[in-house]
């Protein structure tokens, strides 16, 4: 029989109590596997990190894959993309839940707040604070701490009542999220990041809430001279969480999640169509969700540079999110997947990966862990890349 003696978590050092060869770590939530040792070979054995694929399918409306991403492996997924179609300039949101059912830890994000906010004092006295104006919620722009805080946390966390413990600007943002040359009129952009804590179950929370702000203002001739109509959307709004104390042991699993979330590039270009002709007005064509994908089909595949450029813009910015998690993050790995025949990025600071054909992952530091060892999956060792 194996010993367990001493035995600590390969991601934040926290021991480990007893168990079999499958255990969640009480302290960061990682899902955990041991190689045993064969019988008198003492040098063999130890823990890895277990991460596994989750494919999300727009299901609601195009039908094909939207996004795909890394999670731990005993954690579950909730959510995906969701066709509200009251907002032609944002048909479609993706909201979704990956979390840890025995513990606190989970990765969040959040559906998009589109919002429209008019410097015309009529437009202002029609249309008040709080109503909507073609799907946009009215409101003026903010600085993404200010909404985080007044908006984006009351919405999403409000019935914790948390408070705000920290918070920091992401103002280098701007220059990914800037909207490109061919947009109307100029762009801006803020992000952040607040630290929040409230409790639940009696258990104290630690929460980091991220997002951006983007701004496109067009100034307009009224009656009372020139005013701006003001398209403003807070995007990006994602969360990590984990018991009080423990959010930063977790910072590389985080960021490791967030660096391997990937919009599918055809879908998002599809979204992009749907909306450009419901701008166009011609949302009459789809008076159901289920007509969506056989509208769609209509079009064909092809993906122009425009929609490619906006697809690439906003998965660097999520890049970019994840680096800025935390400044004692060891950061993520890339490696070569024989399987997927593509780069993956997982969790840093680990000397070794392995993957199978089903998009699992295990990272570890123990240079005698085989996972094929007492297992029929077909595991295989990955190359990392410098």
């Amino acid at each position: 029989m194996s010993s367990f003696t001493a035995e600590k978590c390969p991601q934040c050092g926290a021991p480990l109590p007893p168990g079999g060869a499958r255990r969640i770590c009480a302290y960061c939530g990682c899902s955990l596997i041991r190689q045993d040792a064969p019988a008198g070979d003492a040098t063999a054995g130890g823990w890895g990190v277990h991460l596994k694929s989750v494919v999300c399918v727009d299901r609601q409306g195009i039908g094909i894959e939207a996004f795909r991403l890394l999670i731990p492996a005993d954690w579950e997924f909730t959510g995906g993309v969701h066709w509200p179609m009251n907002n032609p300039g944002m048909p479609a949101v993706i909201a979704f839940r990956a979390f840890n059912p025995r513990g606190c830890e989970a990765f969040e994000a959040f559906p998009n707040i589109a919002c429209f906010w008019s410097t015309d004092p009529m437009v202002q006295m029609t249309i008040p604070v709080g109503g909507l104006y073609m799907g946009n919620e009215v409101r003026p722009p903010a600085p993404a701490l200010q909404v985080l805080r007044e908006l984006v946390i009351p919405r999403y966390r409000g019935r914790y009542a948390p408070t705000v413990i920290d918070h920091e600007r992401l103002p280098d943002l701007l220059n990914l999220v800037r909207t490109g040359p061919d947009a109307t009129g100029p762009s801006e952009a803020d992000g952040g990041r607040v630290r929040i804590r409230y409790q639940i179950d009696e258990k104290e929370i630690n929460e980091d809430v991220f997002g951006v702000v983007e701004i496109n203002r067009m100034a307009i001739p009224a009656m009372f001279g020139i005013t701006e109509m003001i398209y403003w959307w807070a995007d990006y709004l994602f969360s990590f969480r984990a018991a009080a104390g423990n959010l930063d042991h977790l910072a590389d699993l985080f960021m490791g999640l967030v660096r391997s979330f990937r919009l599918n590039p055809e879908w998002y270009a599809r979204y992009l169509y749907v909306s450009q002709m419901m701008i166009q007005n011609q949302i009459h064509h789809i008076h159901q969700i289920g007509q969506i994908s056989r509208t769609i089909a209509q079009t064909g595949h092809e993906i122009d540079q425009m929609m490619m450029d906006s697809f690439y813009r906003r998965q660097e910015t999520m890049d970019r999110l994840a680096d800025r998690f935390s400044e004692a993050i060891r950061g993520v790995d890339a490696y070569h997947d024989p399987f997927a025949g593509r780069e993956v990025e997982l969790p840093g600071g680990y000397r070794y990966a392995w993957a199978t054909p089903l998009g699992e992952y295990i990272v570890t530091d123990d240079p005698n862990f085989n996972p094929n060892i007492g297992s029929n999956a077909n595991w295989q060792p990955l190359e990392r890349r410098e």
